[in-house]
């Protein structure tokens, strides 16, 4: 898990390196390269590439290419940890979407530590002047569809191969990539085209080391782990991009890890 974070914090500094680069047109890159993949480990492992639940994977698609657009949005737009801090609200809706969408059962007290997350948010937004309203709800809705995402694959997680869902995710997001960036194409020069492959590698290299950490592992000890990558991302932002904060940008995380933390125990 220590390597898939330290993996995710290298793709999330690349897609920060290549601010020229619009967002979805990095996801477009992203997108091909991580469908190829999935699709050769499929075939190799005999699996039926297009599944069962072909309605669910879809939809999938569609709200994890929103949740993944919106993030690397973001990611070029405000400071490293910030976009990072905010992204990992995700568990939170993760957990209030599952009341609704896999009739998961919430204690009272989960709803005070929901709060104590989302008052981090408030805190980070209002102290910290590059945290502008309009990118803190774009960060606020990346983390609602990659919860709503996440639940998806709750309800796949019987009828479908994990490899499925996967390759569901690049075969969505590719035409909506395509269209788009047909109208907001950048042409990538030089060692843009290096860092976009990177950028490939070191997502599929994070997804397959998360992957073998939630198979043989306490998953509620391995994922309070990813909750390290706040760390890289403070020292890669201040090493490569030369971000720093006040102290009120650092309770305001705090605040949202406190959060996150305390209702993964409670579950």
């Amino acid at each position: 898990m220590l390597l898939a974070g330290i993996f995710f914090a290298l793709m999330n500094v690349s897609v920060k390196y290549i601010p020229h680069i619009p967002a979805i047109e990095i996801i477009l890159f992203r997108s091909i390269f991580s469908l190829i993949f999935s699709y050769l480990v499929l075939k190799k492992q005999k699996v039926p590439v297009f599944g069962n639940n072909k309605k669910l994977l879809i939809t999938r698609g569609i709200v994890g290419s929103i949740g993944l657009i919106t993030f690397f949005y973001t990611l070029q737009k405000i400071p490293l940890a910030s976009a990072v801090t905010i992204q990992y609200l995700s568990p939170i809706f993760t957990t209030i979407l599952g009341i609704f969408l896999v009739k998961e059962r919430v204690k009272p007290i989960q709803f005070l530590f929901f709060g104590i997350s989302f008052a981090g948010v408030l805190v980070l937004q209002g102290f910290d002047t590059r945290v502008n309203l309009l990118y803190g709800s774009i960060g606020l809705i990346s983390a609602l569809f990659s919860g709503l995402a996440y639940n998806v694959i709750r309800k796949l997680k019987n009828t479908e191969h994990p490899l499925v869902i996967i390759f569901y995710f690049p075969l969505v997001t590719l035409p909506i990539a395509t269209l788009i960036s047909y109208f907001t194409w950048v042409q990538p020069m030089g060692w843009d085209w290096l860092i976009l492959l990177w950028i490939g590698i070191c997502t599929q290299t994070a997804q397959y080391f998360m992957t073998i950490a939630y198979q043989n592992a306490n998953v509620s000890k391995v994922s309070s782990l990813s909750y390290l990558g706040i760390l890289y991302a403070l020292f890669f932002g201040f090493l490569l991009f030369g971000e720093t904060f006040g102290l009120m940008s650092y309770v305001g995380m705090g605040l949202v890890l406190l959060g996150i933390l305390l209702n993964l125990r409670e579950k």
